[in-house]
């Protein structure tokens, strides 16, 4: 005959069964968490890879990756150097993963967690990654001799963080994106560009706009033009950008059956600026619905992340050429 389970036993019961609804409780917490820190975005759709040929490769989801483009045009765009732009980056990826989240500890607000309440600006322009890229900027252009500084202490000085060694976890991984991002290094970045079908501003017209966005209008050979969202270009970069201006044609489009094609004009001896578009191009092709982006004799894909850049047998053009998908936006 069965004998009923003793006190002790069923006490041992409701506790191995309260322990496991607790792990599973935890578990469901924890992704709910990673959800809402990140917005639930999906997984990695593209890579960045070392220029030095050593291995060294990380991979980023495509709005990460877009908005680390954002980030490093703004800052070329406003005469910064590489290590500003590292230090950016890093200091992004703690903050938020580079996701532009809407919530954070007290106030704090998008891709670097500036606070309304601290003078970063107001809501809408924290959430606006170029204004936020360009105000962060801003603030570390005034740090004395950032460029030599531990990255660590010049981003901590900019964002008085609560854990300002975290900002050193990131050097690594912001280095190789800044590197890409400048052009520094060519042919680093792929993403798998799955057009974003939510998206319906497309074509041409939608590629310059992203341009002057990221970049500010000198990209697009105005001259004299200001750099947008971020606030003004300081004097000297206007000078350099305006003398560019001058040397350069203006980019033009063309239409060939449902795709369109964008050429960004590059000067002789302007290889980096080239990768820096084209490498700007393959992070925005989700969104932009970007099929090809050839550049000095190479071209990337839309489809898979993990292909590289590969040669063309087409004669290598002057410039950064970006063919987009009509589907969706222009008619």
């Amino acid at each position: 005959m069965l004998q009923s389970p003793t006190p002790k036993k069923r006490r041992r019961g409701r506790l191995f069964r309260f322990s496991s609804a607790l792990v599973v409780l935890l578990a469901v917490a924890g992704y709910l968490l990673v959800q809402y820190v990140t917005g639930g975005r999906g997984g990695p759709g593209c890579k960045v890879v070392s220029g030095k040929d050593d291995g060294q490769a990380y991979e980023f989801s495509q709005e990460q990756t877009m908005n680390a483009a954002t980030i490093a045009a703004v800052g070329t765009g406003r005469g910064m150097p590489e290590r500003a732009v590292t230090i950016a980056l890093a200091t992004a990826l703690q903050e938020s993963q580079l996701v532009n989240i809407q919530h954070g500890d007290l106030d704090s607000l998008g891709l670097f967690q500036q606070r309304p309440s601290q003078g970063w600006g107001t809501k809408k322009e924290i959430l606006d990654p170029t204004y936020a890229a360009g105000v962060f900027y801003e603030h570390l252009s005034k740090v004395d001799d950032y460029q030599q500084l531990p990255l660590t202490v010049a981003a901590q000085r900019v964002q008085r963080s609560g854990y300002p060694e975290a900002y050193a976890k990131h050097e690594p991984e912001a280095t190789l994106l800044s590197a890409a991002l400048t052009g520094q290094a060519a042919a680093t970045l792929t993403c798998q560009g799955l057009p974003d079908t939510t998206q319906t501003a497309v074509g041409p017209d939608a590629v310059r706009a992203a341009l002057v966005r990221d970049f500010g209008r000198t990209v697009l050979k105005e001259t004299g033009a200001e750099v947008t969202g971020g606030g003004s270009a300081s004097k000297e970069s206007k000078s350099k950008s305006k003398a560019k201006a001058k040397s350069t044609p203006a980019p033009s489009a063309s239409a060939s059956g449902g795709s369109s094609t964008v050429t960004l004009p590059v000067g002789s001896g302007s290889t980096r600026t080239g990768w820096q578009l084209a490498h700007w191009a393959v992070a925005n092709s989700s969104v932009l619905h970007i099929e090809r982006v050839s550049y000095a004799g190479r071209e990337w894909a839309a489809g898979s992340a993990d292909d590289p850049w590969h040669s063309t047998a087409a004669k290598a053009s002057a410039g950064v050429r970006i063919v987009t998908s009509r589907q969706g936006g222009e008619k």
